[in-house]
């Protein structure tokens, strides 16, 4: 696990309901379980303050980083597809971005990665298509300085062609497959009486491995998945895990963050 990325699951997995903030010698403790030495945090925190991520708090403990109001929109998003059960449903209609296009080669890419990130995909250069709409749309395309055209519409034909068109379907299900195998032998590795730095590490390192999926899975309705879709299968498995290890990593938060 990169620092950054780890310092993203922390911020969005216990931090979130903590207030959002903490010093910047609870996040080095924080990461050390990870093996994520103290000059990778201080970089990694430097790198989020300068994409606008986190921003500097002066707090009891010492000086510290708070989650910037984009952040928060961009966790609580993540949040929402991360522990889909009951959260996702779908109307049979689709929401579809029409915009012009963008010249600017590094914002293009930009743009192209948020994008997948927030569920949708590209039937174009310029017109993406979604489940749903999402609600960090306005701020990401305000902050690219990109207008846009949004429709929410039925569309004519079978969905599940549309389906096909816009997503790889075997790709995800094969990458399912494999987290599954991975995540289980994380998972068992964990031995009997391990401390709550040895939890907390452990599920950090699963959620990670389930939050890349919001860069392939867009959360389809299950009418429009094929029969035994594996990712049914991975998903209860996630959720029962990270709930089990979750008062001893939950523990281990508290006392580092005091």
């Amino acid at each position: 696990m990169h620092a950054r990325a780890a310092l993203f699951d922390l911020y969005g997995d216990h931090l979130r309901s903590r207030g959002g903030q903490a010093s910047v010698a609870a996040l080095v403790r924080l990461m050390k379980p990870l093996e994520i030495a103290a000059p990778a945090v201080r970089t990694a925190v430097s790198r989020m303050v300068r994409q606008g991520w986190l921003q500097p708090v002066r707090l009891p403990q010492g000086p510290g980083y708070g989650l910037t109001p984009k952040c928060v929109r961009r966790l609580d998003e993540a949040a929402l597809r991360i522990y889909r059960a009951g959260t996702l449903t779908w109307h049979g209609r689709w929401h579809l971005i029409v915009f012009g296009p963008v010249k600017d080669r590094p914002r293009r890419e930009r743009l192209r990665a948020d994008l997948t990130f927030l569920g949708y995909a590209a039937l174009s250069e310029t017109a993406w298509i979604g489940p749903r709409s999402s609600i960090e749309l306005d701020n990401l395309l305000e902050s690219e300085g990109v207008r846009a055209d949004r429709f929410d519409s039925a569309l004519e034909g079978d969905p599940r062609e549309l389906v096909a068109r816009a997503w790889d379907l075997t790709a995800i299900g094969e990458a399912y497959t494999h987290w599954l195998a991975e995540a289980d032998t994380l998972i068992s590795g964990l031995p009997e009486g391990a401390s709550a730095a040895q939890v907390f590490a452990t599920r950090s390192r699963l959620v990670h491995g389930w939050r890349n999926f919001l860069f392939r899975d867009p959360g389809l309705p299950p009418e429009l998945l094929p029969a035994g879709w594996p990712g049914e299968k991975a998903r209860i498995y996630f959720e029962q895990e990270a709930a089990r290890l979750l008062p001893a990593a939950a523990a281990f938060v508290d006392r580092e963050l005091t």
